[in-house]
């Protein structure tokens, strides 16, 4: 990463990069995982620095892909084994209850605190 960028824009990315493929994180988890800034806060640093990172993994709340980018979005999903589901009008939103992960390693079912 680029010595450039700010300090909580490296700590978000590197959270990013921390999610196993088939797995999301919200903006609002990546928030309360790094115990700073907010959804609207990580929302920006993807959308200004996330290219060089899997930004599919990082989503909106709802499991709507992200608006302009859905198709790539989707081939990653699919590509990586992303938990789908289809509204009653047939489209695909991440199934959300399946496809968050809460940050541990997978096998990890400790409690024990971010670093």
């Amino acid at each position: 990463m680029s010595e450039e960028l700010p300090a909580y824009a490296e700590r978000v990315l590197e959270v990013a990069e921390r999610i196993p493929p088939g797995r999301v994180m919200t903006y609002g988890d990546v928030a309360e995982w790094l115990g700073e800034g907010g959804p609207r806060q990580v929302g920006r640093v993807m959308a200004l620095y996330g290219g060089a990172v899997p930004w599919w993994r990082v989503v909106r709340a709802d499991g709507v892909p992200l608006p302009g980018s859905e198709r790539r979005a989707l081939e990653h999903y699919r590509t990586e084994g992303t938990p789908l589901r289809e509204t009653p009008s047939g489209e695909p939103r991440l199934a959300m209850r399946r496809a968050r992960w809460d940050g541990r390693e997978e096998g990890d079912g400790g409690d024990e605190a971010h670093t």
